[in-house]
């Protein structure tokens, strides 16, 4: 059972990491290079509120609101004149990420932070006890899929951002605001990513680069799903219950690359990933 546990939790978590390069990459086309940058902001929006003594749980909507804000500045003025150039926006993405690193490391220097947990101890489930806050973090990987499910579905927003996915000239003949759609689409983006850094604030250690080691996979999870969040859940799921085993039974160096190695030999024998198999 607590395998089972595991490897649902890891999915989840890896669902939510990943959830935010993909709303960027589903309708700008372009890989967002900064996103580990982004989840290092949420989770530094953490260690802020935990030393101003407020209830941890404002971290959740506070990291989102800065990261979404910081997402539209960075998109209005970085990334909009190269949405033409998808190159040259990857490597903008690439170098800002690395501007914030830095930039983080001056305000809050290199030392490793810990934020307090946001639901401690453990809950009994089918006679067996598990991390009441990773069985958090599967109930939050379902609701933020339901909730992206119900944006693209039920809203104005999420129908002008399938239109702009499928053909954005036509989109923007019908009197779409594509510009809109692409700057909401990436405060979104980013907001999700620095909602991911608080959700794994209190599972390991906060530093200026634990970003870094989240994009990896979160790339490679990306390119197997294409633009589906269906196809993203399953990936994680897959991915995750082979990190999971491999950490268990052989060792937890391998299991960190798991996901990494799947996916690239999963594109090298299906180029188009899981979203139209």
């Amino acid at each position: 059972m607590t395998l089972f546990l595991d490897i649902v939790s890891t999915a989840a978590i890896l669902f939510i990491v990943a959830a935010g390069l993909l709303a960027i990459f589903g309708v700008l086309k372009i890989i967002n290079f900064a996103h580990g940058a982004w989840l290092t902001i949420g989770a530094y929006c953490a260690v802020v509120v935990s030393r101003f003594g407020l209830n941890p749980w404002l971290a959740i909507p506070f990291a989102f609101l800065v990261g979404a804000i910081l997402g539209g500045v960075a998109e209005r003025f970085i990334v909009r004149p190269l949405y033409r150039r998808p190159l040259d926006a990857i490597l903008a993405t690439w170098g800002l990420g690395i501007v914030i690193g830095q930039l983080i490391t001056l305000w809050f220097g290199r030392d490793v932070q810990f934020t307090p947990a946001l639901l401690p101890g453990t809950f009994d489930l089918f006679g067996a006890g598990y991390s009441a806050y990773r069985l958090f973090a599967i109930v939050a990987a379902v609701g933020l899929g339901l909730g992206f499910t119900l944006l693209l579905d039920g809203t104005r927003l999420g129908l002008s951002a399938r239109a702009v996915i499928m053909n954005e000239t036509l989109a923007r003949a019908l009197g779409i605001d594509t510009e809109k759609v692409r700057l909401a689409t990436f405060m979104i983006g980013t907001g999700l990513a620095a909602l991911a850094g608080v959700l794994l604030a209190p599972l390991t250690s906060v530093d200026p680069n634990m970003g870094v080691a989240w994009l990896t996979g979160a790339f490679m999870l990306v390119m197997v799903a294409g633009s589906s969040f269906g196809a993203l859940a399953a990936a994680c799921l897959i991915f995750g219950a082979a990190q999971v085993l491999v950490s268990t039974y052989f060792s937890p160096i391998l299991g960190g690359i798991t996901v990494a190695v799947l996916c690239a030999i999963t594109l090298r024998i299906r180029p188009k990933g899981f979203a139209r198999a």
